[in-house]
């Protein structure tokens, strides 16, 4: 059995000493990805934020974010379970430890338990609406790998999904629901849909070949356009989060770093995908300047 890695693997560090099995389980958990688990963890840090309790619950941000690392690596395991008749037929991913063959579909599930505990740990730290919400992601989660074979937006789901921590950070501050909450999560959704377009043209030959459906495919020749307008979405929402907390123009000057980083990536991504990694993982530095953004505004605002 083969543990070779996908192109997009950060093999380092622990991952090297891990025996080949152990090593096995932290791939299928995409524990060599960080990038995943800081997408995931971001939403959560903006709710948090834009509240105004980011600053006072420290701790709680540390916690949402091993419950990013641990809710990320259950989603994965789960979906490699569903894909794993298609994950062999893609390049990119025919070597990961369950298409290979390297763990079974019982230790996977196992394993997937083994997450889904840490999160439930995470969980009990949560108020009781902000505990009833979180619960409130798994059938959008559990449904997420069927998505890529009835509907060309697979992505729109992730999007739903990934951003659904802005909804639990916001309550887990605020105790309920606000106008801004909601808009902070469209805008989310958008900036998630954006970047795993770019995610997606990685796969697109190998997508077409076994009938894997992905907005990269559906947008053809005009991807670029296409995340253009979702990032436009994604700062249109944020901002408009950002007026129903503090409704002065300076406070949308807090996002022009984000702007500016969504504006470098569209205009530098090449259209034939050898870029979109790179892209992708900048994304991360997105999701900080957002969160810097809302924490400016968060921290001066009325909640």
């Amino acid at each position: 059995m083969t543990t070779q890695l996908v192109p997009d693997s950060e093999y380092t560090g622990i991952m090297k000493l891990l025996p080949a099995k152990l090593r096995g389980f932290a791939l299928l958990a995409r524990f060599d990805r960080p990038i995943g688990w800081w997408l995931l963890f971001w939403p959560c840090v903006f709710g948090l934020a834009l509240s105004g309790g980011l600053i006072a619950r420290w701790d709680l941000a540390l916690w949402m974010l091993l419950g990013a690392v641990a809710m990320r690596g259950a989603g994965c395991v789960y979906n490699d379970i569903i894909d794993r008749d298609l994950d062999a037929q893609v390049a990119r991913t025919a070597n990961r430890p369950l298409a290979s063959g390297l763990i079974s579909r019982k230790a996977a599930w196992a394993w997937l338990m083994m997450l889904a505990l840490v999160g439930l740990a995470v969980l009990l730290q949560l108020n009781l609406n902000a505990q009833l919400l979180a619960l409130g992601s798994l059938l959008l989660v559990a449904a997420y790998p069927f998505m890529k074979r009835i509907t060309w937006w697979p992505q729109l789901w992730l999007g739903l999904v990934f951003s659904w921590g802005a909804l639990v950070g916001w309550v887990a501050i605020a105790g309920q629901a606000d106008v801004a909450m909601f808009w902070l999560y469209a805008g989310t959704i958008f900036w998630v849909v954006g970047y795993d377009t770019i995610y997606a043209m990685q796969d697109r030959e190998d997508d077409a070949l076994v009938g894997i459906k992905s907005s990269a495919l559906r947008l053809g020749g005009s991807v670029r356009a296409g995340v253009a307008i979702f990032y436009l979405l994604s700062l249109s929402g944020w901002g408009m989060a950002i007026w129903s907390v503090r409704p002065e123009q300076q406070a949308l000057v807090a996002l022009v770093p984000a702007a500016f980083h969504l504006v470098m990536q569209v205009a530098s991504l090449q259209a034939d995908g050898s870029n979109a990694l790179g892209h992708f993982r900048s994304n991360r530095i997105t999701g900080l300047l957002a969160a810097l953004a809302f924490l400016v505004v968060g921290a001066a605002g009325q909640y």
